[in-house]
């Protein structure tokens, strides 16, 4: 099967995100503690410098630091940017200044944002204080920014009875524009109509499924498009049992590795429509395509694969692609 080389290859916007969680240890516990408490506090270290955010280990001697200081919640600015187009997730979503800002009784400087009318009004050497958010929780993201002014804010007395901040969740998250490569994007178009599209090698005759640029093995390019049966084998599988953030579907189920007829190489997918413990290697198994009219440009136009009803492959079959 030949493809048209002059299509343009597909491209559409990839968002990765996840909640980055980690726990903080006893000093920076400290210091996310007292940002829930609207307090910044620092560390001393073995040359008597104070460090604003804390430093875990001495950047003299390397010896784990303990010596908790109090600072002051205003500061001076030692260097300064303009963000004039503020990005998704930043502090303001308006023009604002990043910062070095050196806090009283600190000898290191803390990076923020600086709220501001416009560049002009930003300088080095100004003064400035931080400007808490209503609900702090133990980030530092409980100082929304900071403001122009040597004034401290008057803050609320702070909650009683809560534990102290042991762990931190971040979100974290990336956007890019992805673009499928020539095979790529002649894979999912194919899918679009309802075709399973493999790319053979011309030197060892293998069919890769997805199709991909080359051959691993040699280099060689896969050129050579062959349509490919929506039926196959079960090589190898896992019983998901336990739930997970996330999970779109209820254990347990399984994820199976299926062997396309025609394929060299096994596919990762669902099967469904039959007990868990009932899924065995060998299976004969068939794709379940979702409605015509849901039909997108991607693998999950198949829904699930399902036992087909043929007796089980003999392993000498599928041996050599587990």
């Amino acid at each position: 099967m030949q493809i048209d080389p002059h299509e343009p290859p597909l491209s559409a916007p990839l968002r990765l995100a996840f909640d980055y969680t980690r726990s903080v240890g006893p000093l920076l516990g400290e210091f996310f503690t007292a940002l829930r408490e609207r307090r910044i506090v620092g560390v001393r270290g073995s040359d008597g410098r104070v460090h604003v955010p804390p430093a875990e280990y001495d950047p003299v001697t390397y010896e784990q630091l303990t010596e908790i200081v109090p600072v002051a919640s205003v500061g001076t600015v030692l260097s300064w940017t303009w963000q004039p187009e503020p990005l998704e997730g930043q502090p303001l979503d308006r023009p604002f200044a990043w910062a070095l800002i050196r806090l009283d009784g600190a000898d290191t400087p803390l990076l923020h944002a600086v709220a501001a009318d416009g560049p002009e009004a930003v300088s080095t050497g100004a003064r400035v204080h931080a400007h808490w958010i209503d609900e702090t929780v133990g980030a530092i993201t409980d100082i929304a920014y900071f403001a122009l002014g040597d004034e401290a804010e008057e803050v609320p007395p702070p909650a009683e009875g809560l534990d102290p901040v042991t762990m931190l969740v971040v979100p974290t998250s990336l956007e890019v524009l992805h673009t499928a490569s020539m095979p790529e994007s002649a894979f999912l178009r194919a899918l679009e109509k309802g075709t399973l599209l493999g790319a053979r090698s011309g030197d060892d005759g293998k069919v890769y499924f997805p199709p991909r640029e080359a051959n691993p093995a040699t280099g060689q390019t896969l050129d050579q498009f062959v349509e490919l049966a929506d039926t196959g084998t079960v090589t190898t599988f896992a019983i998901i049992n336990i739930p997970f953030a996330g999970q779109r579907i209820k254990p347990p189920y399984v994820a199976a590795y299926v062997l396309l007829d025609g394929a060299d190489i096994p596919v990762l997918h669902l099967v469904s429509d039959i007990d868990a413990n009932e899924v065995r290697m060998g299976m004969r198994v068939k794709a379940v395509w979702k409605p015509r009219e849901e039909w997108g440009l991607g693998i999950d136009n198949i829904e699930y694969f399902r036992p087909s009803g043929e007796p089980d492959a003999e392993y000498d079959t599928y041996k050599h692609h587990l």
